[in-house]
């Protein structure tokens, strides 16, 4: 009996201590603790804000996140110099605009900071159109840069509906508001007026690009046709300015090595309420058989 209630006891020992090392962990994971490299003590240094993956609204590369950031990098007293470190594909014209102007607008604010791009694996599309707001745009060698260009995808299942047997019956109070449906054969006026509204958006993103790179831009006829270039070419083109890292850029250009962080970063739980958002938002846009949205990709 003696020896039972020992094991029994060491048991509960052993489950308690398990549960408090839980609990522990959950709040290690859900509390969003800082980074003491953005705790800046007026000391001089580099700001450094990520632009990583696809510009969309609600992750981690939104205009929101993007530009709040900045504004706290441009405000803060001991910044010298602001670098955006770009890693991406592209994505919301609307997204990669607000960025741009915002940028443009802090400059204009703070004209005795001057913000670089950093460009590492890719800068393209909307990505690049947000780097064009800066001072200067440094890439490594064998970055790729560019795709200046917009477009709007989707499928179309008609055949497939045919072979099936599947009827679609679309009710409509207004003759375009199907626009585009992917279960309908392709109207070719709404095709056409699609190409409207892309012609203008590219219109746009072409207007940026030739204002931000000024004449440092060596036109050619391919440079807006969606087309990449690697670092090197880009550099030759004046869609860069030359070779560079965020460490390079702090220490040679801004002249202030010290290097703070003021990305926006979410915790677990942020993340993960985030995720289940966008799973949730997936399925419905499936369901539906929504149509591509113009994208800068």
């Amino acid at each position: 009996m003696l020896q039972e209630q020992r094991v029994k006891r060491r048991w509960g020992i052993f489950f308690k201590l398990a549960g408090l090392s839980y609990l522990v962990a959950v709040l290690v994971l859900l509390v969003d603790w800082g980074d003491t490299e953005t705790l800046t003590d007026g000391r001089r240094h580099t700001a450094v804000v990520n632009l990583s993956g696809t510009i969309a609204s609600g992750g981690e590369a939104s205009a929101e996140s993007i530009t709040e950031a900045l504004r706290f990098a441009f405000g803060d007293k001991g910044t010298a110099g602001v670098v955006l470190r770009v890693n991406s594909p592209g994505g919301s014209p609307v997204q990669a605009g607000i960025v741009h102007d915002e940028i443009r607008r802090l400059r204009s604010k703070h004209p005795q900071i001057s913000l670089y791009a950093v460009v590492e694996d890719l800068c393209a599309s909307g990505g690049y159109y947000v780097a064009v707001a800066a001072d200067q745009i440094f890439v490594d060698k064998a970055s790729i840069v560019g795709s200046i260009g917009v477009l709007m995808d989707g499928f179309g299942f008609t055949g497939t509906m045919d072979k099936l047997g599947v009827e679609r019956r679309l009710l409509t109070a207004g003759v375009n508001k199907g626009f585009l449906d992917p279960f309908s054969p392709q109207d070719a006026e709404q095709k056409r007026h699609a190409q409207v509204l892309l012609g203008e958006i590219h219109s746009q993103f072409i207007e940026v690009v030739r204002k931000g790179r000024g004449t440092r831009l060596k036109e050619t006829p391919e440079m807006f046709t969606g087309l990449m270039w690697t670092g090197t070419q880009s550099v030759q083109l004046g869609l860069a300015d030359g070779f560079g890292t965020v460490g390079s850029v702090a220490r040679d250009v801004i002249k202030a090595e010290r290097i703070v962080d003021f990305t926006l970063k979410e915790n677990i739980a942020e993340r993960f309420a985030k995720r289940l958002r966008a799973d949730a938002s997936l399925g419905v846009g499936s369901m539906l058989g929504a149509i591509g949205m113009p994208d800068l990709r």
